[in-house]
């Protein structure tokens, strides 16, 4: 099992879900997930195995060594079953903050009330990582505005909305916002 060095536990769990060190594993059920969502997503190219491959040795692996690794990325499970996978990416350790990033299935997205669950129980999560783990004072997800139902569930778990980039990404021949939320350490109530 894969471990990472700046985290004293190496699981988290809540409910049945729980987060774990990325594990290979699961890096191609990761591809898989992107390239299916990949307009909702900070990729225009679809990924290949051997690319995703490359990446989880090159990129992910050499961070579970460093004690303050750029980003800290962890396979999502459900009754110890992979449904996607998020972390900690863009962290900025001496301003204490970084930027949330998070895919479940297709699958799983696809049925609105599970969905919320699933992402719910994630940002529980994720926010125990970074408030009571990594001491972390803020955490931010960047959202197309494209994705309604994602927002309003972000918005549910106490992520604040702080505003709008205009015209930010080209999805499907048009221009789309980006909006910005965000979540303060002294408002995470564990």
């Amino acid at each position: 099992m894969n471990t990472y060095k700046c985290l004293k536990k190496q699981i988290y769990q809540l409910e049945g879900y729980s987060i774990i060190a990325l594990r290979e594993q699961d890096i191609f059920f990761i591809m898989k997930w992107r390239n299916e969502q990949i307009k909702v997503l900070r990729q225009n190219k679809i990924l290949t195995r051997e690319k995703q491959q490359k990446y989880y040795y090159e990129a992910i692996k050499p961070t579970f060594l460093v004690a303050y690794p750029e980003q800290i990325l962890f396979s999502y499970l459900y009754n110890n079953e992979c449904i996607g996978y998020g972390g900690i990416v863009h962290i900025n350790w001496h301003d204490k903050k970084g930027e949330i990033s998070f895919l479940a299935s297709a699958e799983r997205m696809k049925d609105n009330e599970l969905y919320k669950k699933d992402f719910s129980a994630y940002l529980s999560l994720i926010k125990e990582v970074a408030f009571t783990e990594l001491n972390l004072n803020r955490l931010h997800v960047e959202t197309f505005d494209i994705r309604e139902y994602h927002i309003k569930i972000l918005e549910m778990n106490g992520f604040v909305f702080e505003g709008r980039m205009r015209e930010s990404v080209f999805i499907e021949n048009k221009f789309v916002d980006s909006l910005i939320h965000g979540c303060l350490k002294k408002n995470y109530i564990q």
